[in-house]
């Protein structure tokens, strides 16, 4: 009792009857797992419904696959596309397909099939199992579930929401564990009823190992490859092993915290932005603006409001030393540098390298050097190389009143014949 591809008997006699009897599905739904395939009879041969009648046609589609069944154990199965034909003398043919390959182990799992001394059983039945992506299956967690957050360094409580596809990939055993022998099918919705707290469980297990990998819980939904491979190494046992089901995918569609947790996210977010030297800068302007605006609108008058201001700034000394303390210790936890201390306006540079702010040179004693005044044309005096009220460049050496220059000295200028005072 076996299935022989329909090709492969076109010249025998069993495939010239195969209009006798036809079992097929012709689409399954995305609801639909399994269901149970009803005779299709030509002529006047109506037949037992739940009989195989030697010649009979089984038609296998994309997406499905083909068992028989008799007396409610399997005796034959097909994962191949395509038309094959009942045959009662030949042996299973185990038709496997591309994708199917560990059916045959657990076909013979099953054990020694009934023969009934070469007749047929008392009940035959075909079945077609849905091999697609099995989509839209919504989940959501009813109450706020602890997420052990390590960016935060706390634990939050939170609810996500989202759906997730799997796929049949061992019929026989799905069939054997789960389906059994259905009047008319098997739904989703019957499967659903029990396994999604199984589903729910192993998904609060990802979410742990996410956590362990130091995923901030608002890249939870980023995360739909590996939550999914966490999914199907968690659920291996239950639904791999025992169900023939896999994991196809798992879409977390939105994480929202509790409103406690939200308070805790906002603060840290908060005391964080605060670290930014600037936007700590910023708040304390911020607030004194706020305190300045508030004194103005003081119930007893605008000048009692500032007195009470100017008050309360002396008795905390002044708000710029706390600002530039704030800011100074802001670098120090981002990694900057120690504050820098800004240069004297007097501060003097020595042939030594050391820099001064005394008339004397603490590294080598010398003297603070002697700004050489020059007077220019215009009568103004200048220590740089061009005169600060006129911008005329600093001459070197003796200028006469009629603009003789000369490198030495000199009485009398041999260009005007005036004396030089």
């Amino acid at each position: 009792m076996g299935l022989i591809k329909a090709f492969a008997s076109s010249v025998g006699s069993v495939f010239a009857d195969q209009w006798k009897e036809y079992f097929q599905v012709d689409s399954m739904t995305n609801d639909q797992l399994v269901v149970k395939a009803k005779k299709t009879t030509k002529g006047n041969n109506k037949g037992n419904n739940d009989i195989i009648s030697n010649g009979s046609v089984v038609s296998v589609a994309d997406g499905q696959v083909a068992l028989i069944v008799e007396d409610g154990r399997i005796v034959e199965f097909c994962a191949e596309p395509g038309r094959f034909v009942w045959d009662s003398s030949s042996e299973p043919s185990m038709l496997c397909g591309e994708f199917f390959k560990g059916m045959v182990d657990s076909f013979k799992k099953i054990g020694e099939r009934f023969t009934f001394g070469g007749d047929t059983g008392k009940n035959q039945r075909v079945y077609f199992v849905n091999t697609k992506e099995i989509i839209d299956n919504k989940f959501g967690t009813t109450t706020p579930m602890v997420y052990d957050d390590r960016y935060y360094g706390t634990a939050l409580y939170i609810r996500y929401f989202g759906q997730f596809s799997f796929r049949i990939k061992d019929p026989i055993l799905f069939f054997t564990s789960i389906a059994g022998n259905v009047s008319d099918g098997y739904n989703k919705d019957e499967l659903m009823s029990f396994c999604r707290e199984e589903f729910m469980t192993a998904l609060d297990t990802s979410l742990s190992m996410l956590s362990a990998d130091g995923i901030k819980f608002s890249q939870i939904p980023q995360k739909q490859r590996e939550i999914a491979r966490y999914m199907s190494e968690t659920l291996d046992e239950e639904w791999g092993r025992r169900r023939g089901m896999d994991i196809v995918s798992v879409a977390i569609s939105k994480v929202t915290p509790d409103e406690k947790s939200r308070a805790r996210i906002e603060e840290f977010d908060t005391n964080l932005m605060h670290s930014n030297p600037g936007a700590m800068a910023g708040g304390l302007a911020y607030a004194q603006m706020q305190a300045m605006q508030n004194a103005a609108k003081n119930s007893g008058g605008a000048v009692n409001g500032f007195v009470g201001l100017g008050m309360m700034n002396g008795l905390s000394g002044s708000s710029a030393p706390a600002q530039q303390t704030l800011i100074n210790t802001a670098k120090q936890l981002h990694g900057d540098s120690a504050p820098e201390t800004p240069a004297r306006a007097d501060t003097w540079k020595c042939s030594c390298g050391a820099e001064n702010s005394g008339k004397f040179c603490a590294e080598c004693g010398s003297k603070k050097p002697e700004k050489e005044e020059w007077k220019c044309s215009c009568g103004h005096m200048n220590t740089g190389k061009f005169c600060s009220e006129c911008g005329a460049k600093k001459v070197t050496g003796y200028v006469c009143r009629c603009g003789y220059t000369s490198p030495s000295p000199f009485k009398f200028c041999p260009e005007c014949g005036s004396k030089q005072e």
